[in-house]
This record gives C-alpha cells, structure tokens and sequence, in this order.
C-alpha cells in the first residue's frame, strides 16, 4: 500500500485481508465445465480486431504445478502453508504484438478441490484488489474462508502483471518509503506543498527507472486478457471468478471483453464504474465519513468506556481536533517513531474496514485522547502501509500506483485539487482533505499514457453476473454495487445488499451473504435481483 492510505483510485488489499482476518475471528456464519476447445484470447468480444489471436506457444502451453515456498516478494506475507502449488504462466507483454516473442510471467498459486473430482467444477479465480494486491500471499492467507467453495472448485489466484511475483513494479527502497510516510498529505503552506508534489514525481522516475519496460503493459484490459489466456490454459469453458474492490473492475472490465466466456462470476465490494478518479475519491470521503460516523454512534452507546463520549457529533469533533493537534504536535509511538496526522488518518481508516476493528479505533483514541501516545494507530498506520515491524516495505504501492495511472486519463493536479477542496471537506471534515491531495499530482508526470478514465464494463450477452454492495463500506461506497449491476447490462447484473460495516460483504461472515454466494457458485443458483443480506 501506498504512503498515501486511501488511494483514491485503487482500493487496498492489504485492508482487505486485514479485515478478513477479523471476520475469521467473528461469529457470523460459515465462511464451467472442464476441458473443451474455446476461441483463443483476444479473437473474441470486444477490441478483437486490434488484438490478434495468441500463438499456439502461449495457448497450448503446459503449466508445471509444484509445492509452493512462501511468497518472498512481500515482506508482510504469510507462509502459504501445506496444500498449495504454484506455476508460471507466460503471457504475451503486448497484446497487440503477441507474435513478438517478448512475454511477462505471470505467477499462479492453487489448491486443487478437495472433493470427488465427479463434482469438480473447474478453477475459481480470485482477485483481492489493490490493485497491486499479490493473490499468491493473499489466497492462502484467506483460503478458510473458502472452503466449501475449495469442495468443488481448484481455488486459483495469481499476482496480476506489475505485481509481485509477475515482473512487479519496484519503485524506491524502504528509506524513501519511510521519509514519504513522514510528509504531510494535508499541506498548509507552499513549502508542504511543494514537498509533496516532489514526492509524486520523484516516486514516477524511480517507477521508469526500475520498471520501464513493463510500465506500458500492465493496465487492467491486459490484466483482463490474461484472465482469459489463464481461462484457456487451465482448460476452463468459461471463466468462473471471484473479485474483490479493485478486482470487480478487472471482472467487469474482462466481461466487457470476453462476454461469451462469463462463468459464474462474483463481484464483492464493488468499484463505481462511471466514477472517474475525482469522482472516486469524493466517493471514499463520502464512504469513510459514513463509516466513521457509524463507528462513533456505536461507540457511544458503551459510555464511559467511550473515549470521544456519548455524544457522536461531539465524538466527531474530538477526533477532527485529535487531527489538527497531531498536525503541528506529534505523539511519541515507540522506537524512536511518531504518529504524525497522516499516520493517525491511516490509522483510523484501516480500523474502519472491518466492524470487528472498531475496538482498535477504540483503544487507538483512548491512548492518544488520555494517554498521549500514538502505538496502537501507528499499527494500524503500518499494516495499512505494507510496513513490516523491521522498516521493510512491501511494494504493492508501487504496482498500486503504476496500475491506476495506466487507467487514469484524468490525472488531477495541484491546482484542480485546491479547486475541489471545499466539496471535499464538505463531504468529510475528517477525510476530504487528506483525499483530494491524495490525488493532486499522483498521476500527472506519469510516464505512460492512458487511453481512458473509467471501465467499459457492459456485457450485453453475458450469463448472470452476482453484484454484492455493503450498506456501510468505506472505500467502495455502496452505491457502486447498483451502477456495477446496471452497467453490466439487463439480465446480467444481479444486484445483492448486504446491510452492514465493512469493506466486501462475503468475508464479514454474514450467514445470508455467505450462504446466497455459495449456492449461486456452487449450484448455480441466482437470487434474485434486489435481494437483501443483514
């Protein structure tokens, strides 16, 4: 994750498994066909013309499965454990030229269904967001949490082109990461300003400098035809798939492309597809105000065991002081570290991605409010921040940033920024402003184009794809879930609500979505449109 913790165009997957392991720790309830000749990819559905077929090398090629070692490109990762094989898969670096001999490998984890292989469906793909976000140490870190999908499915996932083990971006060292953790994101004078602008920049040459090659060809359409190519070498009819945030506009942007392959297909926290980068962003300060506005009316109904009171509003108050003190005052954190603004806002946003870490958000305050020091925030900070205990870094930034600019022709500046504020602190007193300086300037010295600012994501053709939207998600706003289901197109986009917290629906444990999800995966079996989850 980036030294910026909301990205306000690309959605983290650390948070997410941060918050699937708090709902393993809940108590909600339990967490297409095989081979045939099918097109190659990029000779189908949309843009085929501009994208000629894949050579046979690519097609036709024969994975070699083997017992996985523990991810070694995130400091953060864990083991992947016993059960778990994992493989390279070549793709072409540019779809446009496949026949050019030049590939990326793409790096594929899986743990083959543990039923009769009779009841075998195919592979379940997963993305977990990001993007940037590496499947291959977040799959197993998750995997019980998909177990009675692991029954009938191969559970696959894989770390998307720029990411990790499939050529990742690599930007700057832990040094630089920690001094841009250090910069003020919410700048009150020239000089911070000028600071972080610099950052941007700086951090967009050490992208072409230690990645320039792969910066051109790692946008979400090619991720979305490497699906596809996965799809056809694994020997899967249709693509069966399963998205979280980020990984809904891969899905939606892969069922634009290839309707005709649509398996079944999940997507769980979903990323508004009409919004554009600005767009995005007053989404997420609209999201984690709500958010933590419902933390604070929750918190007050405990008492005096509330450290911002019974009152919510004054609650909010008190945290947006918190801030503003913490701007010119930092507070000691141990080892020498300090919890500056920026962090404490990571902080808290990283507790609001999952409702049963609101308790940390609890203690956080308590001991910055009453006891004067910033641990249990900074943590937080750092888990968001792909911060190892040790001062490593891990480089899903990176891949997070060169992703979302390849996606992004709008590219705010500085100036556009300064312009929107207001709306910003209006959408959100504590968020708003962190937001849209966020976006000021983290794409406009980019060194590759983009050709586009939002998805193409209809799929007039496709089979029913299942579109889950949380009533209080903070980074993907609820409302994204319905203009998903709506773009993908009548009789494709089936619309299911889950009222609760959290960032994605399936991994909050919630027995209704859990059960709604399995049945359509397993069985087949679509709800109907509208249905609603508490």
């Amino acid at each position: 994750m980036s030294s910026r913790p909301v990205r306000a165009t690309a959605l983290a997957a650390v948070a997410l498994l941060f918050a699937a392991a708090a709902a393993g720790c809940g108590d909600g309830g339990d967490p297409m066909a095989g081979p045939t000749a099918s097109p190659s990819p990029g000779t189908t559905g949309k843009g085929a013309a501009e994208h000629p077929a894949l050579p046979a090398s690519l097609t036709g090629q024969k994975l070699r499965w083997k017992k996985c070692e523990a991810p070694a490109a995130d400091p953060v990762a864990e083991a992947p454990g016993s059960g778990w094989e994992c493989t390279t898969l070549q793709a072409p670096l540019d779809y446009r030229k496949p026949d050019s001999g030049r590939t990326i490998g793409l790096a594929l984890i899986r743990s083959a269904a543990a039923g009769d292989q009779q009841d075998r469906i195919g592979s379940l793909l997963f993305n977990f967001g990001g993007p940037g976000g590496s499947g291959v140490a977040t799959l197993p870190g998750t995997a019980s949490l998909f177990e009675s999908l692991g029954s009938r499915y191969d559970l696959v996932s894989f770390d998307p082109r720029g990411v990790a083990g499939s050529s990742g971006v690599v930007c700057r060292g832990d040094k630089e990461m920690e001094a841009a953790a250090a910069l003020d994101y919410t700048p009150d004078d020239p000089a911070e300003e000028k600071a972080l602008l610099a950052d941007a920049r700086a951090f967009a040459a050490g992208c072409e400098d230690g990645s320039g090659d792969v910066l051109p060809h790692i946008g979400t359409e090619s991720a979305a035809r490497d699906l596809d190519l996965v799809r056809e070498v694994l020997g899967d009819e249709k693509l069966n798939y399963f998205g979280f945030s980020y990984g809904t506009t891969l899905g939606g942007t892969y069922a634009h492309l290839f309707p005709e392959n649509v398996g079944r297909t999940v997507l769980d926290a979903v990323v508004d597809p009409s919004a554009d980068d600005l767009q995005h962003a007053l989404n997420q300060a609209t999201g984690f105000q709500r958010a933590l506005e419902n933390y604070l009316a929750d918190c007050a109904k405990k008492g005096a065991a509330c450290p911002v009171g019974t009152d919510p509003e004054a609650g909010a108050g008190k945290v947006a002081g918190l801030l503003d003190r913490l701007d010119s005052n930092p507070l000691p954190a141990g080892d020498g570290r300090e919890l500056t603004e920026t962090q404490a806002l990571t902080g808290i946003a990283m507790t609001l991605y999952s409702k049963d870490y609101w308790k940390h958000l609890t203690q956080g305050l308590e001991e910055a409010l009453r006891a004067g020091t910033g641990n249990v925030l900074l943590s937080m900070a750092d888990s968001y921040n792909n911060r190892a205990p040790d001062g490593r870094y891990g480089t899903q930034s990176h891949s997070q940033r060169a992703i979302s600019c390849a996606d992004s022709t709008g590219r705010p500046t500085a100036a556009e920024a300064k312009k929107h504020l207001p709306d910003f602190r209006e959408a959100s007193p504590v968020f708003g402003e962190f937001l849209i300086w966020d976006l000021a300037g983290w794409c406009t010295d980019w060194p590759v184009l983009a050709t586009s600012d939002t998805p193409e994501v209809g799929a007039a053709g496709a089979g029913p794809i299942l579109v889950i939207g949380t009533t209080g998600d903070p980074a993907t706003p609820y409302e994204g879930a319905r203009l998903m289901a709506d773009e993908l197109g009548k009789g494709v986009g089936v619309h299911l609500t889950y009222d609760g917290e959290g960032h994605g629906a399936y991994m909050a444990g919630n027995a209704c979505t859990t059960k709604t999800v399995n049945a359509y995966l397993l069985d087949g079996k679509v709800p109907e449109d509208g249905k609603t989850c508490s």
